[in-house]
C-alpha cells in the first residue's frame, strides 16, 4: 500500500472540485464529504441518503467499532442537502452503477480520486487522502491536536500529527533550510 499525503493547497481542493462537480455529482459530494468530515471510506461508502438528511454522522465505525457522532459542516450540510434531493432514504449516499442499490465500491472511489488527482497534477493520492485533507486542514485552522486526535480516535497526538503530514511539512522545512 502506497503512503498517501493529504492536499495540502486550498486550490488544488477548489480544482478539484471544480473538475468533479463539472464530471459527475455523486463524485463531486463523495469528495466534499470527505474532505468536510475525517470520515473513513468504508465509513462514507456505507452511508445511507437518510443519513445525509440529519444535521450529524452517527454511526459505528467499520474499522474501530467505536460509536461516532459528527455534526455537518455549513458547506457538508448545504450541499447534502441539494444532493439527497429526489432520492430515497434507503438508497445509498454513493451508489454504484452496478447492481441494485449496492454501494459504489473503494477500489471505485480510488479510480475517482486518482482521476480527480491527476486533472491538477497531484501525486500520493489515495481514499485516506480526503480523511489526511480534513485532518490537515482541521489542524491548520484549529491547532487543537487533542480534538483532532479524539475525532480520528486515534491513542496518541504524535500518531495524529504524523498522519496529517505535519512531521513531513516540518521536516520539507527544515531540509529546505539546511546548508552545509
Amino acid at each position: 500500500m502506497n503512503f498517501v499525503q493529504p492536499i495540502r493547497d486550498r486550490d488544488q481542493i477548489l480544482a478539484i472540485k471544480k473538475y468533479l462537480k463539472e464530471k459527475n455529482e455523486r463524485n463531486y459530494m463523495l469528495f466534499v464529504l470527505g474532505i468536510n468530515s475525517g470520515l473513513r471510506i468504508s465509513d462514507i461508502l456505507k452511508l445511507k441518503v437518510r443519513d445525509g438528511r440529519r444535521p450529524y454522522f452517527s454511526l459505528r465505525e467499520t474499522k474501530t467499532r467505536k460509536q461516532k457522532r459528527l455534526d455537518f459542516t455549513p458547506l457538508l450540510k448545504r450541499e447534502l442537502s441539494k444532493y439527497c434531493e429526489g432520492k430515497e432514504d434507503y438508497e445509498y449516499l454513493f451508489p454504484s452503477r452496478k447492481g441494485v442499490n449496492q454501494p459504489l465500491g473503494r477500489s471505485a472511489a480510488y479510480k475517482i480520486l486518482k482521476d480527480a488527482a491527476q486533472h491538477v497534477g497531484l501525486e500520493e493520492i489515495g481514499t485516506h487522502t480526503l480523511r489526511k485533507t480534513f485532518g490537515y486542514h482541521f489542524y491548520r485552522q484549529t491547532k487543537d491536536t487533542a480534538l483532532l486526535q479524539e475525532i480520528f480516535n486515534h491513542s496518541e497526538a504524535k500518531i495524529t500529527l504524523r498522519y496529517i503530514g505535519i512531521n513531513q511539512d516540518s521536516i520539507d522545512k527544515a531540509m529546505k533550510n539546511f546548508n552545509l
